[in-house]
C-alpha cells in the first residue's frame, strides 16, 4: 500500500504543478498585445503542451487514488466524513482542470473575455484546493 500511496502523492503533486502554471500562461496571453502574433503563438504552444502533460499526469493520480480508496479501503471506514469532503475537493480539481481546457480553447479561437487580473485570481484556486485536500487527508476532521 505504501508504494501505491507514494506514487499517488507524486502524481498528484505533478498534476497540481501543471495546474499552478497553466493559468500563469493564460495571464501572459491576456497581456500580449494584438500586434505580437509570434509571442501569442509561442504561449499558446506552451499552454497546449502543458495541458496535455498535466492531463496525462491526472490519470495515474486519479487511478492510484481510486486504488487506495477501493482496493485498500482508505477513507471507507464508518464515520470517515473527511473522505466525502476530500472527494468533493477532487471533483472540484477535475472541474478546474476542465475549466483550464475550455479557457485554452477560447484563447486559441481568439474569444477570451477574461482579464489578466481575473486570471491571476483564478490562478489561486488550485492552491486553495491543494491546501484543503492536504488538511483533509492529514488532519481527518469529522472522523467518527
Amino acid at each position: 500500500m505504501l508504494w501505491v500511496k507514494s506514487f499517488h502523492i507524486v502524481f498528484v503533486a505533478s498534476w497540481f504543478a501543471g495546474l499552478f502554471y497553466l493559468p500563469r500562461i493564460f495571464v501572459n496571453l491576456a497581456m500580449v498585445p494584438q500586434s505580437s502574433a509570434a509571442e501569442r503563438e509561442r504561449l499558446l504552444l506552451m499552454a497546449r503542451k502543458l495541458l496535455r502533460f498535466t492531463t496525462i499526469l491526472a490519470v495515474p493520480a486519479l487511478a492510484l487514488g481510486l486504488w487506495l480508496y477501493l482496493g485498500y479501503g482508505i477513507g471507507r471506514a464508518p464515520g470517515s466524513y473527511w473522505m466525502h469532503a476530500k472527494l468533493t475537493v477532487v471533483a472540484l480539481v477535475i472541474g478546474y482542470h476542465h475549466a483550464c481546457a475550455r479557457m485554452l480553447e477560447k484563447f486559441q479561437s481568439g474569444h477570451n473575455t477574461r482579464s489578466h487580473v481575473w486570471l491571476r485570481w483564478f490562478n489561486e484556486v488550485p492552491v486553495m484546493l491543494m491546501v484543503a485536500a492536504v488538511i483533509l487527508v492529514v488532519v481527518k476532521p469529522w472522523q467518527g
